[in-house]
């Protein structure tokens, strides 16, 4: 039984006698490449777009383009049963060409932290592999449950989350990393704003005095160092600025259970400094 349950969770079974072919994909995105290898449809894939880097299986396989700009002759070379596109990412353009050519394109939504369980089992349905796909899911859900009951009732503290320094980005409410830094008691000061990834200035954020920073820019070394000299923030007066991986946070797959366990522990230590703070303050004379 455990080497069962081994092959399912590595999706290395093979199929049974008579069982038809898994299809030939081609995903048109990180995360949904990152998605097929966790449904146990890793081996169906015969294409995808740069920064396909995970797992690294994914780097050997044929470029067809990037998220933005594909290839389509490219593509049909390739000889695809079915293309996967990602819904708020691959452009509307590239799917109506794709589809123009006679290939079948199955649009992914992975907005909310829900769809990721989700994708895994279309991808799971689509390529025969649905036993390691479900299990998967499952996983997830399961990851994603504890941590929200772990979180629930506990004092709210407000997040900044820095998508980029140079100049800044944010997220609003309605994208993914802000979910997950909800679901860990935090609220995102720019969850009003319109745009998805949006622009802010520098006097907004001070303004809005965030008491955690969370920064999601893999080039930014120290992000303590760059907030350092804002001395009027409370984040910087805690010492509440944390580093968060980008690739498990931004992409919506499974490693999104992971990212949301460091946010947690993020903002717990956040506001584990915060009570510090106020109870030398109350003690001092």
């Amino acid at each position: 039984m455990r080497w069962l349950l081994a092959a399912l969770a590595l999706g290395t079974l093979a199929p049974a006698a008579g069982a038809a072919a898994a299809p030939r994909i081609v995903s048109l995105a990180p995360n949904l490449t990152e998605l097929a290898y966790a449904a146990g449809a890793g081996s169906a894939l015969v294409g995808t777009v740069e920064y396909s880097d995970y797992p690294a299986a994914a780097r050997a396989l044929p470029r067809v383009g990037d998220a933005w700009r594909v290839d389509p002759e490219r593509v049909l070379e390739l000889r695809p049963d079915l293309v996967l596109a990602w819904s708020s990412g691959t452009p509307g353009d590239t799917v109506a060409r794709l589809e123009s050519l006679g290939l079948k394109v199955v649009s992914i939504p992975t907005y909310r932290l829900a769809d990721v369980a989700t994708a895994l089992r279309t991808i799971g349905k689509i390529a025969g592999t649905s036993a390691v796909a479900d299990a998967s899911a499952a996983a997830f859900d399961s990851g994603i449950r504890r941590l929200r009951a772990e979180h629930a009732g506990v004092p709210t503290v407000s997040v900044f989350i820095e998508i980029d320094d140079e100049p800044l980005y944010t997220v609003n409410g309605r994208h993914v990393i802000s979910e997950v830094v909800e679901l860990c008691g935090g609220r995102n000061v720019f969850a009003g704003l319109p745009q998805l990834a949006p622009p802010v200035a520098l006097e907004a954020v001070l303004a809005l005095d965030p008491q955690v920073i969370l920064s999601t820019d893999d080039t930014i070394a120290d992000p303590q160092a760059l907030w350092r000299r804002w001395t009027q923030l409370a984040a910087v007066r805690d010492g509440a600025i944390y580093s968060m991986s980008s690739d498990t946070l931004t992409r919506a797959t499974p490693r999104l259970a992971v990212g949301a366990r460091e946010v947690c522990a993020a903002l717990d230590d956040a506001r584990a400094k915060r009570a510090a703070r106020i109870a030398r303050a109350a003690r001092a004379p």
